[in-house]
């Protein structure tokens, strides 16, 4: 099979977003073939290159879409009237949508305008060589404006100021980039059996075209809901600019969802959120990422075989005088610093935590997202200084804060598997969170977690670990206390998270499914290449039209005969009178 895969910012980039899952489902898909189609997030990225590929990519074409160049092509009377009227019903659409947050979904003549809109676009672009100007254009502002002051439009798109519409254009602009591509030929994108988009939005756009241009089917996996991403974005936008590129991405996702064979959500958050933006319940398939078990297996063996020994040689319970003699607790934060992560509640819980058991120290590992997670990481830094002073084992000996600010790759943490191995309790405090790589990377070193109830936290837990509420230091601290004073207890859980991660979360079990559901969609897809007769010339008339067309029909059922041609007839007399 020839699968064509489709990122964003990600694989085969080095350090892409989503480039590891990637590279492990092309490696472990090696009996198939496979053409990557890439869309490169900025000049950093292309300068870094590539991934090494392995043997099964038989190629790969990228195209940037922080930038366009001028393609140079000058449309003509009748190409400038088609795009007017093809962008115009696309921002007709826009402006008369279902409002962002609406109980109802997007009409389907809203989506069904929004489709045809957007396949005349890049009917057009494969017609003429391009949109790249034209989607620049005046055309394109006075289109928008027409739209946005046309009878029944919304309020929001009624009020929209000419930077509103200057805005939005160039965000169309954008958007709409992968119309201009070379790639919509038969031996390019109609090349393929399949089509795998590794997430929604402009990623999936090529294989949404391919679909209409070709008929080949489309996969669409989600670990994040790119639409939610969207909603969230843009805080301090004009409320027109924000309902128009709202209502954009809304109906790009509804004809996504429509178009696709299935969709494959990360975990049961990210479907409950393609569910509320229109997905079909049937073509729902739930797959969770895989991990490679194999960086943490040793320090989940060593914490199996150390909890082992001390179940052994231990007398009598832990007390309060026994634990003052052990070595220190050690709670461990691992992931990027930024606010949504909520370090601050963190640091007030062992406030209380350290309270409670004195000896208890907290290392926050991690590099800050951005020059947000910068200040957040200072303001941090600072919180720590105020809450404990620095400590000092006697009048001459030098103070050392029981926080420490680490970074990944540093002493002490040179991978993921050594921080976890160095940990008494994991805790996750964040109060926004998709799917939980950390927590699972914890819990195949066999640790028990705290965790707060957010995402997908509790689908990945499963009750193998702790989860509090968000933005509550005192539950927090009161979970890890409990922990921290109950090895036994710890013991179970981290036993019982690693065991959950190895069955549910590995690599083998997500390639499996893959493979599965490459062959299902395959299955079926109604033939779409010519039948060959034995010299290798095409049949014309080998497959009937509607076997083009997904409905009953195309399932085989066994051809109607008539009984007289089956049954023995019984021989007819004549009666003579």
């Amino acid at each position: 099979m020839r699968i064509g895969l489709l990122t964003e910012g990600g694989y085969p980039y080095v350090g892409g977003e989503g480039g590891v899952w990637c590279d492990r489902l092309v490696r472990g898909l090696d009996g198939h073939e496979f053409d990557v189609y890439a869309f490169s997030a900025g000049q950093a990225q292309e300068d870094a290159g590539w991934v090494e590929l392995p043997p099964q990519v038989r190629r790969v074409r990228t195209a940037p879409l922080w930038a366009a160049e001028e393609d140079g092509v000058v449309h003509g009377r009748r190409a400038r009237r088609r795009f007017t009227e093809h962008y115009g019903e696309l921002a007709a659409a826009l402006c008369t949508s279902a409002e962002p947050g609406a109980a109802e979904k997007p009409g389907t003549a809203e989506a069904d305008r929004f489709a045809n809109a957007l396949h005349g676009l890049a009917e057009l672009a494969r017609d003429e060589g391009g949109l790249v100007a034209a989607l620049r254009s005046e055309q394109a502002v006075r289109a928008l404006e027409r739209a946005c002051r046309a009878p029944g439009a919304r309020r929001a798109a009624r009020e929209a100021r000419v930077s509103d519409l200057l805005t939005v254009a160039g965000h169309l602009e954008r958007a709409l980039r992968p119309l201009s591509l070379d790639w919509y030929e038969e031996d390019g994108l109609g090349a393929v059996d399949l089509y795998h988009a590794a997430s929604g939005g402009i990623a999936a756009l090529p294989g949404l075209l391919a679909r209409h241009f070709f008929g080949v089917p489309l996969l669409v996996t989600e670990y994040g809901v790119r639409l939610r991403t969207h909603y969230l974005t843009r805080p301090d936008a004009s409320p027109a600019v924000r309902s128009l590129l709202a209502a954009f991405h809304g109906l790009l996702t509804a004809e996504t969802y429509r178009a696709a064979s299935y969709l494959v959500p990360g975990n049961a958050h990210a479907r409950r959120w393609q569910e509320r933006c229109g997905a079909d319940r049937t073509k729902l398939r739930t797959i969770h990422p895989g991990l490679d078990a194999t960086p943490f297996a040793r320090v989940g063996e060593d914490r199996r075989a150390e909890e082992r020994e001390k179940r052994e040689t231990r007398k009598k319970p832990e007390t309060r005088e026994t634990r003052e003699h052990a070595e220190p607790h050690t709670l461990v934060w691992l992931g990027r610093v930024e606010p949504a992560r909520d370090l601050v509640s963190l640091l007030h819980a062992f406030a209380e935590v350290r309270a409670a058991e004195p000896g208890t120290r907290l290392r926050i590992v991690g590099r800050p997202s951005g020059p947000e997670g910068e200040a957040y990481l200072g303001h941090c830094r600072a919180l720590a200084a105020q809450l404990f002073p620095d400590e000092a084992d006697g009048p001459h000996a030098v103070g050392r804060n029981p926080v420490s600010f680490e970074e990944l790759g540093g002493p002490g943490a040179e991978t993921t598997a050594a921080v976890h191995a160095g940990a008494t309790v994991t805790v996750l405090s964040s109060v926004v969170e998709g799917f939980p790589v950390g927590l699972i990377e914890a819990m195949l070193c066999g640790r028990a977690t705290v965790s707060t109830d957010v995402g997908a936290v509790v689908e990945v837990i499963g009750g193998t670990g702790l989860v509090v509420p968000p933005r509550n230091p005192r539950a927090l601290a009161e979970a890890c206390v409990s922990l921290l004073r109950d090895p036994e207890r710890r013991a179970r859980l981290g036993a019982a998270a690693r065991a959950r991660a190895l069955e549910l979360f590995s690599v083998e079990q997500n390639v499996a499914a893959f493979r599965g559901l490459y062959l299902e969609t395959v299955a079926r897809t109604p033939v779409r290449r010519p039948v060959l007769d034995g010299a290798g010339d095409p049949q014309p008339f080998a497959a009937p039209a509607e076997a083009h067309v997904p409905g009953h029909w195309t399932e085989p059922t066994p051809r109607a005969v008539p009984t007289w041609a089956v049954e023995t007839p019984e021989p007819v007399t004549e009666t003579v009178r």
